[in-house]
């Protein structure tokens, strides 16, 4: 057995994993969907529960189906990093490493490109428009227009077990259509 770098966290599926030594072989699609289903976008500061899992499922539809795996798994990593707010993560150059590790890692493991696609990081810039207006008093205002998807978004925010559901059968809807292969 080879030394490992950092602690190790327990999976929902019950597997060690090492957010600071990430291998592609101990990533699970139930554990993704699960933890991101948990966690809370705007660390929790808004109206009602949205998980990143909901969050994720949007952004898969608003890509081109090509882009849609890398969509619904872009923020994959947060289910062994967690979600750290946009101006937090800023500061954390460290975070920002390990997160790329934890990417190149999940992206291995679903055959994603190392680098996520312009398209996806637009999608998910526009979502916030979206999820301000849905989820977050209205002032104060933010600094940045980022604009509105291409498409209309409802936000539903599914308790955590629908967010679950929902991503897995994302996932398996494109893996059906051969854009997982």
């Amino acid at each position: 057995m080879t030394a490992r770098n950092g602690d190790w966290i327990q999976t929902f599926t019950g597997q060690k994993y090492y957010p600071a030594d990430p291998r592609p072989g101990e990533v699970f699609l139930l554990d993704i969907s699960h933890a991101l289903s948990m966690l809370c976008r705007y660390t929790g500061h808004c109206h009602q529960y949205y998980s990143v899992a909901e969050h994720s499922w949007h952004i898969s539809y608003l890509v081109s189906p090509r882009h849609a795996l890398a969509g619904l798994l872009h923020d994959a990593t947060e289910a062994y990093t967690n979600d750290i707010s946009r101006p937090l993560k800023r500061s954390l150059p460290d975070y920002k490493a390990i997160e790329h590790l934890n990417w190149l890692a999940i992206s291995t493991a679903f055959g994603l490109p190392e680098v996520l696609p312009d398209e996806v990081h637009e999608a998910d810039r526009n979502m916030l428009t979206v999820e301000k207006a849905a989820l977050l008093r209205p002032e104060p205002q933010w600094e940045t227009d980022f604009g509105l998807p291409r498409s209309p978004v409802k936000i539903f925010a599914w308790r955590p077990e629908i967010a679950e559901q929902m991503f897995l059968r994302r996932f398996y809807e494109l893996d059906a259509i051969g854009v997982t292969k």
